[in-house]
């Protein structure tokens, strides 16, 4: 059974990476103010530019995530630099929140596997996000279009979109329970298995004896959770 959990921050905003720039940050944060803050990223050139806007608009502490902060989780891993941050934040946010075994789906540029074991990072598994594929076929053949995808109402697409949607969908909802089949075999105990990101509700959906709770901002949660370790 799929649990959805509200996100739990008292305001989030929302900025498209490639849109980031002190002019967008400027008029997203204007509003706003804070004790300090603490940045998640894994687009170092967009770090910067967060870096340098926040200090300017206020002298306030800056501090990143990194495998090098203070995390709330062990790491067994044998080069912690090649974490993203991003998956670090989602592994601190599932075991805080739904404690360990646990694995964490993560739907993004990529789909990001990570597993929580005894407390520490694993490691876990990457594959190519759904956007990724579709933007791949709409860009490399001739005919077929660009798509949203949906539920799909049938398993046999009668058009190019809907086949489409059938093979993106269907095909991310095996591919989830393969890996997660496979995964489980090396952890001694029933994991908590949580799902997020943009294209994560949907997979999901279809996959209620698999996924046991979709929490949207969960990797929102984990940054939350080691700045509150590391200020």
């Amino acid at each position: 059974m799929i649990g959805t959990d509200q996100e739990l921050l008292p305001w989030i905003a929302r900025l498209n990476t490639k849109n980031i720039s002190p002019e967008t940050i400027k008029k997203t944060l204007i509003n706003q103010q804070w004790d300090a803050a603490y940045l998640c990223s894994v687009v170092p050139q967009k770090a910067t530019i967060i870096e340098q806007t926040l200090s300017k608009i206020a002298n306030k502490p800056f501090k990143k995530l990194t495998h090098l902060s203070k995390l709330g989780i062990g790491i067994n891993y044998p080069d912690p630099s090649q974490i993203g941050a991003d998956r670090l934040a989602n592994s601190i946010a599932a075991n805080t929140l739904f404690g360990s075994p646990s694995i964490v789906i993560d739907f993004g540029t990529a789909v990001t596997f990570d597993i929580i074991l005894q407390g520490k990072y694993q490691g876990g598994v990457i594959a190519p996000g759904l956007g990724a594929m579709t933007d791949y076929l709409a860009k490399k053949t001739a005919l077929l279009p660009k798509i949203s995808l949906t539920e799909p109402d049938s398993p046999i697409g009668k058009t190019t979109e809907k086949a489409m949607d059938i093979g993106a969908v269907y095909g991310y909802r095996g591919l989830v329970r393969e890996i997660i089949t496979e995964l489980t075999k090396e952890i001694p105990t029933p994991p908590t298995i949580i799902c997020t990101g943009g294209d994560g509700e949907l997979i999901t959906n279809g996959l209620p004896d698999l996924i046991h709770h979709y929490h949207p901002s969960i990797t929102l949660e984990g940054i939350r959770t080691a700045a509150t370790l590391n200020f």
